[in-house]
């Protein structure tokens, strides 16, 4: 065998004959399942994960390896009788001659482990696809109380520093991410277009302004802001006031961004079958505010006032609401909301009741986008008390028109926070085709198949090959979308070591604290420890982040469930943070 440092006992070494892939050799596996020869916590490359030598923290060169051990990966492998039959062949004792010297020996045994070292990192992809691990006892547990078989979860876990090793189960088969897709769209955004990257939205007159009057055509120019509030455009508003317009005698003209929709997507299907669900919202080329509105209902003295805003008149509301005696605390509001809208106009009628005192509120979005960012714009424009005495018009600006006002969006640092924070679809799919329309290309009909390209690309010059990718849309709300366990955890690997990892890991919900996040793990020895992106969907749930373990090193995590069932999966996931909190320097899985 070896002693403790590392040169031969030659009268305890002996060859052995190789056996099969199940057996065992002494001489091959015990000497490697002595800590002492394996790298230590933080010291080399962990399996399947960036090491610390790739790590920003780490001043040693990647090939580097202490005297007398062999790497972190080869030890973990081998301890496991994970060796092909080359391997155990390196790996089995060399026989011991008469004339051999100690240093002999030593010269022997330290080539021998350069040469498998240079073996493994070069065989590393390999190892990595066949390594399917198991999943942890507490979220096996917890599947199993939820009535959902283990092979529904795809996992990939991935160290970061260093530290612990990689696990994958079931992390090579495609599936639904939900809204963890949205990771895909935002680091690439940050990484196309840059987080300093701004969308403007411009107010242009096409004629002279006389004594608070614009003479012609007032031009509202969108870039696909997907952030464009309504706070937004009242600003921009308060300056077109400040400029000296106080009426406009013409039209209200509408120029869309330079957006190209696809005409082949499949619309979602939500089961809900309520399409003034915010998160239902389209991408448009003259998207404001979301399109949203707010609906609220107040009990009051005298029956049940309704308040919407903003206050567009295309909308109308009838008020069937009765009002109950003040209760000593508010229940959950007994509202329905009847929708007709046909995008030109539409009605809310409430009915139900509401205790004095009490009140309701409901987001919905109504009306086509063009219909709903002009009276917007009217409206505002009204309230501030300025007039338009045209109609509305979608048309190009003429080229001698003047700029009035300008609104410059948010850094894309911002949106993307939003965006990865909140789960927001609309506005993920605004930036996916933003994507596509600033590297659109002659050959791309529009720009969701040119993001496609591009994000394609962007992803192979990063040597990330996914397995079965298919982007629908880039957010997440898709029946169609699929991704690997293990392309996920690789692309928030990827992204650990990006100039804007910082920026994209603050994105993403902290575990109790905000976000999609707030109210899990709270209590929990996670809590605060996890930027964790979630995903939800009919049949599927799923977490994708950076968390840390106890000792502060960071991981990369993606766990998907796939099952009729997976709703009740979100226990498991949770588990999964905290197994990855409890791991140590050399752990998988924690089995207890």
């Amino acid at each position: 065998m070896f002693s403790q440092d590392g040169m031969a006992n030659q009268t305890r070494v002996t060859p052995r004959p190789l056996r099969g892939e199940s057996g065992k050799s002494e001489a091959l596996l015990r000497p490697l399942e002595r800590p002492e020869l394996c790298e230590g916590p933080g010291r080399g490359a962990g399996a399947g994960g960036e090491g610390a030598a790739n790590s920003p923290h780490s001043k040693k060169h990647p090939n580097h390896h202490p005297t007398g051990s062999f790497p972190a990966r080869a030890c973990a492998i081998l301890s496991n009788n994970r060796l092909s039959l080359w391997e155990r062949t390196l790996y089995t004792a060399p026989p011991v001659f008469p004339w051999e010297s100690h240093s002999m020996l030593r010269l022997k045994k330290l080539s021998l482990c350069c040469f498998l070292s240079l073996g493994l990192l070069a065989s590393g992809a390999t190892f990595a696809e066949s390594d399917r691990g198991t999943l942890p006892a507490k979220v096996s547990s917890a599947l199993a109380a939820a009535k959902i078989p283990a092979d529904a979860m795809a996992l990939a876990v991935i160290p970061l520093e260093g530290q612990g090793l990689a696990q994958y189960v079931n992390a090579d088969q495609p599936v639904n991410p939900a809204s963890t897709m949205k990771l895909v769209t935002t680091y690439a955004a940050l990484e196309l277009l840059g987080p300093n990257y701004q969308w403007r939205t411009d107010l242009y007159g096409t004629g002279p302004i006389s004594g608070g009057e614009l003479q012609g055509d007032l031009v509202f120019r969108s870039s696909g802001d997907p952030k464009l509030t309504m706070e937004r455009v009242w600003l921009l508003l308060r300056d077109l006031r400040a400029a000296g317009v106080r009426e406009v005698r013409g039209d209200l003209v509408l120029q869309p961004a330079d957006i190209r929709l696809p005409q082949d997507l499949v619309p979602f299907q939500d089961d809900g079958n309520d399409p003034s669900k915010p998160f239902l919202v389209e991408p448009d080329p003259l998207l404001t505010n979301l399109k949203l509105l707010s609906l609220k209902s107040y009990g009051e003295a005298g029956g049940v006032r309704t308040h919407l805003e903003p206050a567009l008149p295309e909308v109308s509301i009838d008020n069937q609401l009765t009002l109950l005696p003040a209760a000593n605390s508010c229940p959950w509001p007994n509202v329905a909301y009847g929708i007709k809208d046909d995008g030109k106009r539409a009605t809310i009628t409430l009915t139900g009741s509401l205790h004095q005192g009490c009140s309701a509120e409901r987001y919905l979005s109504l009306l086509d986008a063009p219909v709903y960012t002009a009276s917007l714009i009217r409206t505002l424009w009204h309230e501030m008390g300025g007039r338009i005495h045209g109609g509305n018009r979608i048309g190009p600006s003429p080229t001698n028109a003047r700029l009035l006002a300008r609104s410059t969006s948010p850094d894309l640092v911002d949106v993307v926070r939003d965006i990865n924070k909140y789960s927001n679809n609309t506005m993920a799919r605004q930036l996916f085709l933003t994507i596509g329309r600033e590297q659109r290309s002659a050959a791309d009909t529009d720009d969701h198949k040119a993001a496609t390209r591009i994000i394609n690309q962007w992803l192979a010059d990063k040597e990330i090959q996914p397995n079965g990718l298919v982007l629908d849309n880039g957010s997440g709300l898709s029946r169609l979308e699929r991704m690997t366990a293990r392309d996920m955890a690789q692309l928030l690997s990827h992204a650990w070591h990006s100039p804007y990892a910082a920026e994209f890991i603050a994105s993403m919900p902290l575990a109790a604290m905000d976000g999609t996040m707030r109210r899990r793990l709270r209590n929990t020895p996670v809590a605060g420890q996890a930027h964790i992106k979630t995903g939800s969907l009919r049949n599927v749930r799923a977490i994708a982040g950076i968390t840390r373990d106890n000792n502060g090193q960071s991981w990369a995590v993606t766990a998907i469930v796939n099952h009729p069932s997976a709703g009740a999966s979100r226990e498991a996931l949770d588990q999964l943070l905290g197994d990855v909190y409890r791991r140590g320097p050399t752990d998988i899985a924690d089995r207890r």
